[in-house]
């Protein structure tokens, strides 16, 4: 298996490796990765490696899911990362996703996460999945809603932190 996941019109959704480490690399120090996902602590491409070893692997072989990889179909070049991730503190599902400066604004986030929540319901049976939002980050709570999420009456674990969930349509 070549580690795809899911095709959409322009991308393709796989599984990171650690030859993915330079765009790690430069995603997680993007200032807004930085500003709204946090500080991972990333600053070398060694510290890249251990975090897609620690992180989106580690989550593939626990989990069956992780942070994956989402490419331009036409050249394979990655542009962002979309997926599911367990967090310890919630029962349920969470999905994530962070893009590179140039490739935000284009509909690649919609794209790619209309297919990462299609993977929750189809493949994983998830009947919901959750999403935590900084409250400053008003593209990626538009972003949530575009998709069908709805503010969780449930608190996140953070107080800096907004709680969204999705409950998959009825087939």
């Amino acid at each position: 298996m070549n580690g795809t996941l899911a095709t959409t019109e322009r991308l393709v959704i796989r599984k990171l490796t650690l030859a993915d480490a330079p765009f790690i690399f430069r995603l997680v120090n993007d200032p807004d990765f930085l500003r709204y996902i946090g500080d991972r602590g990333v600053r070398t491409l060694e510290d890249a490696e251990a975090y897609l070893r620690n992180g989106p692997l580690a989550s593939y072989e626990h989990n069956g899911h992780g942070l994956w990889g989402v490419a331009l179909q036409t050249t394979g070049e990655l542009i962002g990362m979309s997926g599911l991730l367990k967090r310890e503190q919630y029962t349920d599902i969470d999905i994530g996703y962070a893009f590179l400066p140039e490739f935000r604004g284009g509909g690649y986030a919609f794209e790619s996460g209309t297919a990462v929540l299609r993977i929750a319901a189809e493949v994983f049976a998830l009947r919901k999945v959750i999403a935590l939002v900084s409250p400053a980050n008003a593209a990626s709570i538009g972003l949530l809603k575009k998709f069908g999420f709805t503010r969780s009456a449930m608190e996140a674990d953070d107080p800096n932190t907004i709680l969204y969930e999705w409950v998959p349509s009825p087939l």
